[in-house]
């Protein structure tokens, strides 16, 4: 009886650990870092926050994404805008809540007319916005999309 127990306690302690999505913080340099010294070819790149209605709505579109896509050499990226203080509060129990697979990161800038102009210098600010980048051709583009809107753009590259 004890050994069941104790199987069950380390099998369910696996499996919640398992579970739980790493949110990191990152600046923009660390950003442009990880898009150069990548093994993926094609990134998309999808800046959002947990109290953005139409971010939050398109979230499961960049999942499926990179589930359809899985055999590319694709990197879905997730940044969130939320404030720095939020991120144990709000983005990481949003982030286990929905069940996001994707690598999600918290945006480190304390200026954000400096980053949205180093990100794109276009970028009005507003999100939901997700930036395309394969080899030298980058695509920003400030909107929310359905799954086939965000395909399209997937495949133009």
């Amino acid at each position: 009886m004890k050994i069941n127990v104790l199987r069950i306690l380390v099998l369910f302690v696996l499996s919640v650990s398992g579970y739980s999505q790493n949110v990191k913080l990152l600046n923009i340099d660390q950003l442009n870092e990880r898009i150069k010294n990548g093994k993926d070819s094609t990134y998309v790149v999808n800046f959002w926050a947990t109290w953005c209605a139409p971010c939050i709505k398109e979230l499961p579109h960049f999942e499926k994404l990179k589930a359809d896509y899985k055999s590319d050499k694709l990197a879905v990226l997730l940044v969130s805008v939320d404030f720095k203080s939020k991120l144990n509060s709000n983005v990481i129990p949003f982030v286990k809540r929905k069940n996001l697979k994707n690598e999600v990161f918290l945006l480190n800038e304390s200026s954000p007319q400096e980053y949205i102009d180093r990100i794109d210098p276009g970028w009005s600010g507003s999100i939901p916005a997700t930036l395309f980048i394969k080899e030298d051709k980058r695509k920003f583009i400030e909107s929310e999309f359905t799954y086939d809107q965000l395909l399209t753009e997937y495949k133009k590259l």
